[in-house]
C-alpha cells in the first residue's frame, strides 16, 4: 500500500511538470510582440474593409455610403432612434478613418492613438447597430489591449522610440 501512495502522489506531480511544459512552449511560440502583431491586424481588417467600400476614387464617397448615413443608419439612444447630423460629413470622417486607423495600426504608427479611434468608432457602431454587439464587444476588446499593452516590438513606434512601453504587462517586466 506504500507504493500505491507514492505513486498516487507522483502523478499530480507529473500532471503539473507536462501542463508547466506546454505552458512553456506554448508561451514561447505566442510571443507578446506577435501577438500584438497578430492583434493589430485583426482590429484593422473589418474596419479596412468597411472603408473601402465607401469610395469611388481619391477623397470622392460613393453615393451609398452617403445615402447610409442620411436614410438608413440611426443613432439608438433613449427617445430615438435619432439621425445622424450632417450625414455627408459624418460618412466622409467615417470613412476616412476606416482607411487611416487601419493602415496605422498596421504599421504600428501612432498605435494607442489609432486603437483608441477605432474605439471610438465601435462604440458609435454600437449605437447605430446595437444588435452587432457581440461582434462590437470583441473589436471593443482588442482596441483596448492594444491601448494597454501597446503596438509591440513589430512596430514603427518601437522602432521610433515613440512607444517606451515593451509591451508586457507591467507584472511580467520582472
Amino acid at each position: 500500500m506504500t507504493n500505491h501512495g507514492r505513486n498516487a502522489s507522483a502523478e499530480p506531480r507529473g500532471a503539473a511538470t507536462l501542463v508547466e511544459r506546454v505552458n512553456a512552449a506554448l508561451r514561447t511560440s505566442a510571443t507578446p510582440s506577435l501577438t500584438q502583431l497578430v492583434l493589430r491586424c485583426a482590429l484593422a481588417v473589418p474596419f479596412w474593409r468597411s472603408g473601402i467600400n465607401k469610395w469611388d476614387g481619391f477623397l470622392q464617397l460613393n453615393e451609398v455610403a452617403v445615402l447610409l448615413f442620411s436614410s438608413e443608419l440611426k443613432l439608438h439612444l433613449p427617445g430615438g432612434p435619432y439621425d445622424f447630423a450632417a450625414p455627408g460629413l459624418v460618412a466622409f470622417v467615417s470613412g476616412s478613418a476606416e482607411i487611416l486607423l487601419p493602415i496605422l495600426l498596421v504599421l504600428g504608427l501612432a498605435t494607442r492613438l489609432a486603437a483608441f479611434g477605432l474605439l471610438v468608432m465601435t462604440l458609435v457602431i454600437q449605437l447605430t447597430v446595437p444588435d452587432g454587439w457581440p461582434l462590437h464587444i470583441t473589436w471593443a476588446a482588442m482596441a483596448l489591449g492594444i491601448m494597454a499593452w501597446g503596438p509591440g516590438r513589430v512596430a514603427l513606434d518601437h522602432w521610433i522610440g515613440t512607444d517606451k512601453a515593451d509591451g508586457r504587462p507591467r507584472g511580467d517586466r520582472g
